[in-house]
Formats: structure tokens, C-alpha cells, sequence
């Protein structure tokens, strides 16, 4: 498996741990949001970054995603 590959599921199991929810859960808000793309578009940068940094960092892009489809 590739670097990114692991570093995907890293994202989701950290992501799955902080916010209590199944992975199938956060699998589904991930792609919904287009998390995954931005996830492997900023790898370089997102791979050196905390668990705790990374889910913030998730829920504000999410947070963005969320209002720009509802404008």
C-alpha cells in the first residue's frame, strides 16, 4: 500500500476516534465533502501534522464545504 494510501486511513481512524462514529460514517461525510481529494492534494503537507491538528482541520473544511453548498 502506498504512503498515501496509509495516511488515508489514518485519517479516517483519527478522524473516527475524535468524533465517535463508524467508519462507514466517516467514510461517507469524507466523500460527500470531497475530504478525499483534498486529503491527497495536500498530503505533503497535511502527513506532518498531529491527530488533533488534522481533525480540526477536517471540521473547518468541512464547516466550509457545508456553507458553500447551502449559498
Amino acid at each position: 500500500m502506498s504512503r498515501e494510501g496509509k495516511f488515508l486511513i489514518h485519517c479516517i481512524e483519527s478522524y473516527r476516534l475524535a468524533k465517535r462514529m463508524s467508519g462507514a460514517a466517516v467514510v461517507e461525510l469524507f466523500s460527500r465533502c470531497g475530504l478525499f481529494d483534498y486529503i491527497m492534494r495536500y498530503f505533503e503537507s497535511l502527513h506532518t501534522n498531529g491527530d488533533r491538528y488534522l481533525v480540526e482541520d477536517f471540521d473547518e473544511y468541512i464547516a466550509n464545504h457545508t456553507v458553500s453548498t447551502l449559498s
